[in-house]
């Protein structure tokens, strides 16, 4: 096929050398100046109806299906998942028009298909993007976009090159709650920000997701599919069993942080305009939990941008949520906290409180609305493919999440911080992290260096 030829050209020696040669993955990604592919004749005009497939046939990608299949300027043409019992409910669901696939590869090809959702584990987000971008498909990509510095830029890059349309994921930016948190950070009433502190936490207890003795093989799973590009392990139930239950695996989610963080630090990204960090500190690990996962169970960043710092805190292992706590029973809770000369704000996805210093914002009056509603996340997408002007959560925007993130989990298996330059997209300084920063695939899958030289 030719997708399979353009994702394993690279020989395994080709692809330590040029990990090597570019020193931070990006070296020459920000300079790029990739000419528009002719987009295909069949794309959808404002009027015609979109033909829409899905990667990924679990809980969030049907959620996303559904709710792109709601709109009557929506047709469900493919679904695809390695999984027979999910792939074939989807099938069901939209029986009158809809095909099943197994390998994603396949599904591509099929011509009554102009985008498809990406809603498979995240071990596969890069791959199955940068494959649907050459096959001339528009995508929405659940986050987090991908697990690695090269993935990322590689996204970004391909995207670029071949002028698809790609929202990510991360649906809590259309909150309105959200934009009046960004206008009242914009407006200057809060001052100067010098510090912003996110989170996520919960508390599996030492039990985590559990363990697991008994693992059959399902009928019509294809394990080796699933697995991919990641390790092939022996088959285990807990893991293939939903988004929640991969956060515990490494290999194949990067953990919490890429699973939540996507939404939470979203939020001051975009309030404050930041760019990538200079400088990226990460602490934690698996201190507590003892299940079949093998992911960190406490995680701790501090990412240094020009003009302030952010930090992150995941916990698996204890719920306490500070002003955002509420009832006292375990839950997971998610917050936000800008500190700044005349105030701090802490914000979660439903609500916003400011906490005055002083006297210092007697005088200052809210902000008036100037953030248009979203029409929905996945609303916003297909208007996008119409229009072929890129939505509010492109890669191009996202990216800017999903760099520190990454970075986040590089410096945690390090062991040490990664310093970042934001000019020319390059680790600096550090060769073992710029080449770790680029995946090793399993055979026969190839990481698309040619999207990041």
């Amino acid at each position: 096929m030719h997708i399979m030829k353009s994702t394993t050209a690279t020989t395994r020696r080709e692809f330590i050398q040029q990990a090597a040669a570019i020193t931070a993955v990006g070296s020459a990604a920000s300079h790029l100046a990739f000419a528009a592919s002719p987009k295909p004749a069949d794309k959808p005009s404002p009027n015609s109806r979109i033909h829409v497939g899905l990667i990924g046939c679990g809980g969030m990608g049907r959620a996303n299906l559904n709710n792109c299949a709601q709109h009557p300027d929506v047709v469900v043409t493919a679904a695809c998942d390695a999984f027979a019992d999910r792939r074939n409910a989807t099938v069901e669901q939209y029986k009158d028009t809809c095909k099943g696939y197994e390998d994603f590869r396949e599904m591509l090809q099929q011509p009554d298909l102009d985008a498809v959702i990406i809603a498979t584990p995240p071990h596969w987000h890069c791959l199955q993007a940068i494959a649907a971008c050459e096959a001339g498909k528009d995508i929405y990509l659940q986050k987090p976009m991908t697990l690695h510095l090269g993935e990322s830029l590689a996204v970004r890059n391909a995207v670029k090159k071949h002028n698809v349309i790609v929202q990510v994921g991360t649906q809590i930016h259309a909150s309105d709650n959200y934009r009046r948190v960004v206008e009242t950070i914009r407006s200057g009433n809060l001052g100067a920000i010098g510090t912003v502190r996110t989170f996520n936490v919960m508390n599996q207890t030492p039990a985590g997701v559990g363990t697991s003795k008994e693992n059959p093989l399902p009928p019509g799973m294809n394990w080796d599919l699933w697995c991919g590009p990641g390790p092939l392990i022996p088959y285990n139930q807990i893991l293939a069993r939903d988004s929640y239950h991969h956060g515990s695996w490494m290999a194949y989610s990067g953990g919490w942080t890429p699973g939540m963080a996507p939404h939470i630090i979203d939020l001051p990204i975009w309030a404050l305009d930041l760019g990538y960090p200079l400088r990226t500190s990460s602490s934690g690990g698996r201190f507590i939990i003892n299940d079949d996962g093998d992911a960190y169970d406490n995680h701790e960043v501090l990412w240094q941008f020009p003009k302030c710092t952010m930090t992150w805190m995941s916990s698996l292992t204890n719920s306490y949520g500070f002003d955002l706590h509420g009832d006292p029973q375990p839950r997971r809770r998610i917050g936000t906290y800008f500190h700044g000369v005349n105030g701090t704000m802490y914000a979660d996805y439903d609500m916003f409180k400011i906490v005055p210093e002083g006297d210092a914002m007697k005088d200052r009056q809210p902000p008036p609305q100037s953030i248009a509603s979203s029409p929905g996340h996945e609303r916003e997408w297909l208007d996008c493919i119409k229009s072929r002007q890129q939505p509010s959560c492109s890669v191009f925007y996202h990216v800017r999440i999903d760099v520190p993130i990454v970075l986040s989990l590089l410096s945690l298996k390090l062991g040490r911080s990664v310093c970042f330059d934001p000019q020319t997209e390059t680790i600096v300084g550090d060769p073992e992290a710029a080449q770790l920063a680029v995946p090793q695939y399993r055979d026969p899958w190839k990481f698309p260096a040619q999207y990041c030289s």
